[in-house]
């Protein structure tokens, strides 16, 4: 029974998967792919496939689950369920560390694509400590002040970036097709460069759940309970923000992913951190790549960026979010 929840969810994402391989500008059926992964298929859909929609796709399903799992871990960091990469400014912080990486013009090589992602973290993981430095009141956080000094530090961080971007001249495309969704434009390269980040970051956060269990009983409970609260929350904070990081640094900055899938999964299968953190990584790959889905055909032969219908589905989200937080509590 415990098995349940992971098998559906690991369903869900293959199911993701293939029907992400298979829409686009030209349709492939489930027949032609399977003939491709036999090496048998039409040339034209071989070349369409390995180089263009299987790089896009594991990029998405990567980025979806590093928002979600780092959603997952800020929301348990913090004892709020309002704090996700994107609402806190953590994306908007690591935007601004990508785009000043690209203005320095680094070769589209392997090394060059590492630069943006470590300029992306080390701009996250600052953009963590300022928003958790303002919006402190003693010992705890309230919900208001985390989200006006996200808010606050996000509006400064997306300022520097337009202006970075009005200032670049031969890296403005490049920047631009960041913002607007990078997934568009990637590679095998960039995938082997995400991947480092991602297995490191997503790494500790899932085997992290029982500290993370242990956490919302407050801090002075769970070092009682032989925790070492402020090693384990510098631990956490660092993985959580390389993992938004290398997502933001290659896919741009898309909002909400990282608040709806946890709290979805929290409604359905309740808080524990060592069932919630790896279905979140699960849950965020398959909506982000449902999301790309319907940014294809929605307007089709015209893309929108995923960041659009995320942004669309997850407002409202988040307004009944916080006005269950505000009526009921926290869990």
């Amino acid at each position: 029974m415990k098995s349940k929840p992971f098998l559906s969810s690991f369903l869900l994402l293959l199911i993701a998967f293939i029907l992400s391989l298979a829409i686009g500008s030209v349709f492939i059926s489930p027949k032609e792919l399977w003939n491709i992964l036999r090496g048998a298929g039409d040339e034209t859909f071989v070349f369409i496939i390995w180089q263009i929609r299987l790089p896009r796709t594991i990029l998405i399903a990567l980025t979806g689950a590093a928002l979600s799992g780092s959603g997952a871990a800020y929301q348990g960091l913090f004892r709020n369920p309002l704090a996700d990469p994107f609402l806190i400014g953590v994306a908007s912080g690591a935007g601004l560390g990508a785009v000043i990486a690209m203005s320095i013009k680094w070769p589209y090589t392997f090394w060059g694509l590492m630069a943006i992602p470590m300029a992306a973290f080390i701009a996250a993981l600052l953009t963590v400590f300022i928003v958790y430095f303002l919006a402190r009141v003693g010992q705890t956080i309230p919900t208001t002040n985390l989200i006006l000094a996200g808010v606050a530090f996000s509006s400064f961080a997306t300022s520097l970036t337009s202006f970075l971007m009005l200032r670049s001249t031969s890296e403005v495309r490049r920047a631009l097709g960041w913002l607007l969704g990078g997934a568009s434009q990637a590679g095998w390269t960039a995938i082997l460069a995400i991947l480092p980040y991602l297995i490191i970051g997503l790494g500790i956060l899932l085997i992290s759940g029982h500290a993370l269990n242990l956490l919302q009983f407050g801090d002075d409970q769970a070092q009682q309970l032989g925790l070492n609260v402020t090693r384990i929350k510098t631990i956490l904070l660092i993985a959580a923000s390389l993992a938004t990081a290398a997502a933001v640094a290659f896919s741009g900055i898309i909002g909400f992913i990282g608040l709806i899938v946890p709290h979805l999964i929290r409604l359905w299968l309740g808080p524990d951190y060592r069932r919630l953190l790896p279905l979140s990584v699960l849950g965020g790959a398959s909506a982000l790549l449902v999301s790309d889905i319907l940014a294809r055909v929605v307007l089709a032969p015209q893309e929108i960026p995923v960041g659009i219908i995320t942004a669309l589905v997850g407002a409202p989200f988040f307004l009944w979010v916080l006005r269950r937080a505000k009526n009921q509590g926290y869990w």
